[in-house]
């Protein structure tokens, strides 16, 4: 365990499965070594009291669930964690609450995504300080109209250029209604401290061609959804961001197995048993339904923070059918 917190924080020379670190040299910045983000993660939920405080003791007790569940690490303050409705200092907190509770051979990436490039840079230095193996960084949208290639490729670069960890670019058009331009990734794949993409758009093609059109770079690419997680390993994905892995992380820690084992009758099967549920907590019903099937599966998942609504009686039934035709329930 200390050899891999070691190689993580650029004390080793392991890394990457035991190869020696790759150091990019395209650029002129000093990085941290490269890291490898292959592998499943849950983009952790937040749970909150009554009150809609942040319940960190609930959160312990999940992570500690978590740990014991063969993924790569953790994802903080993504989507499924409500970071928009949090503060910065509970964003921080959240972070801090993870890292002393996670086994030490877990990687913790965190969001650090702002709207302005300044307060990206600040909050990424946080997230590094409280104990983020790398930042996830999501496309600044607000002004979506202006964030062509060249406002994304700098923001991104001034962003990975002071940033202490290594950045993973994430791209999640369902949120933002912005699709992180080809040519933007291509470019930023060649930074010495951008290390990959977390791809949430669900275009197969697309993400085949980032991975064929970066080969000759240090960067890898996530599924962002385990709806698609087999169909994004047969174009060279290498790993995924999986909302349903909150609830069902031993599944699809499994299907990443089928994948890099060639099993891939076996990992089809298991894939479109998956998709339903997938879809039911993320577009059909979003962040309520992943908490409320949480709970089903022994996690604390609860409510939202105002002003995410909780799911009627129609709606949980709809869930509940989503997994139970499917043989989770």
């Amino acid at each position: 365990m200390l050899s891999a917190r070691l190689c993580v924080r650029g004390l080793s020379p392991l890394c990457r499965g035991g190869r020696p670190a790759v150091w990019k040299r395209h650029h002129s910045h000093a990085t941290a070594p490269s890291v490898d983000i292959s592998g499943i993660y849950p983009p952790i939920a937040t749970p909150f009291t009554a009150k809609e405080d942040v319940d960190y003791k609930k959160l312990e007790e999940n992570v500690q669930k978590y740990g014991k569940i063969p993924f790569k690490g953790l994802v903080v303050q993504g989507s499924n964690g409500e970071y928009p409705y949090l503060t910065e200092e509970e964003q921080v907190e959240v972070v801090k609450t993870v890292r002393r509770s996670l086994p030490a051979d877990k990687l913790l990436i965190a969001g650090s995504g702002c709207e302005s490039t300044r307060d990206t840079v600040q909050l990424t230095e946080k997230m590094a300080a409280a104990g983020a193996d790398a930042v996830l960084v999501i496309t600044p949208c607000f002004y979506k109209g202006k964030m062509d290639s060249r406002a994304l490729i700098q923001h991104f670069t001034k962003v990975a250029d002071s940033s202490p960890v290594p950045v993973v670019l994430y791209s999640v058009p369902a949120n933002t209604g912005l699709d992180l331009p080809l040519d933007a990734v291509v470019h930023l794949s060649q930074h010495p401290n951008i290390v990959g993409c977390k791809e949430s758009g669900g275009d197969i093609t697309r993400i085949g061609l980032i991975v064929h059109k970066t080969k000759t770079q240090d960067f890898q690419v996530l599924a962002g959804s385990a709806g698609f997680l087999m169909a994004a390993y047969c174009v060279g994905a290498v790993g995924g961001v999986c909302a349903l892995a909150n609830v069902l992380g031993r599944e699809l820690c499994e299907l990443e197995r089928l994948c890099l084992s060639g099993s891939w009758e076996e990992a089809r099967v298991l894939q479109q048993r998956l998709i339903e549920p997938n879809t039911a907590v993320t577009r059909k019903l979003g962040v309520p339904a992943l908490k409320e099937a949480m709970e089903w599966f022994g996690f604390h998942g609860g409510a939202c923070r105002s002003p995410l609504q909780p799911l009627t009686e129609a709606e949980i039934q709809q869930l509940r059918r989503d997994f139970s035709s499917n043989g989770w329930l």
